[in-house]
């Protein structure tokens, strides 16, 4: 059976702990994406992070791994999110379906996060162990996310990408919507 695991990215302490917040998983495109792909027959799940403000690895990994990940599996990630399943792609052998990163956070300054969530290499080849893979990101996103976009391509040039002009992070703020037709389109297209 298809499955998918779309993760958050890391919000402020501020905002995480906002009671007039949603929950991270609860936010921008995510549900919507994820209702989209229940609507195609695909279990999606959108798990929440623990302490998504100061994102530690191994505390993430614990969760990831509570889902069946296989060759059916599509995986999402946003920001952070984005990273944790580079650095989960690199460690591991596993093949997945499609992989589709939204503006992807790796701290290429090694200055934002200040655990060793981002303490790796990124492996050569990454596309390789999946469907598809996908880079979205726009232009008008901050610095660190295009340095990061450009590091992880630079590790694999079979990593295709949707660049957009005007999406910013790919926050509700940014898109000012929750619908996101084309991060659907990649993971349920055939190829």
């Amino acid at each position: 059976m298809k499955n998918a695991i779309i993760l958050h990215g890391m919000p402020s302490r501020k905002e995480y702990f906002n009671p007039g917040s949603q929950s991270q998983s609860n936010k921008h495109w995510l549900p919507w994406v994820q209702r989209q792909l229940i609507l195609k027959g695909i279990l999606a799940q959108t798990p929440e992070l623990p302490e998504p403000y100061a994102p530690d690895y191994h505390k993430w990994l614990e969760v990831f791994e509570q889902f069946k990940i296989g060759k059916e599996t599509l995986l999402i990630g946003h920001s952070c999110g984005a990273g944790f399943l580079v650095r989960w792609l690199t460690e591991n052998t596993i093949k997945v379906g499609k992989v589709a990163l939204v503006a992807p956070f790796i701290d290429p300054n090694h200055n934002e996060v200040k655990s060793d969530f981002f303490d790796f290499e990124i492996k050569k080849g990454l596309s390789k162990q999946t469907d598809g893979l996908c880079v979205f990101y726009s232009k008008d996103d901050d610095q660190s996310i295009l340095t990061s976009v450009e590091q992880i391509l630079a590790s694999d040039k079979s990593i295709k990408t949707r660049q957009f002009e005007n999406k910013g992070h790919f926050t509700f703020n940014d898109m000012k919507t929750e619908k996101f037709p084309e991060l659907v389109e990649f993971l349920i297209k055939r190829e």
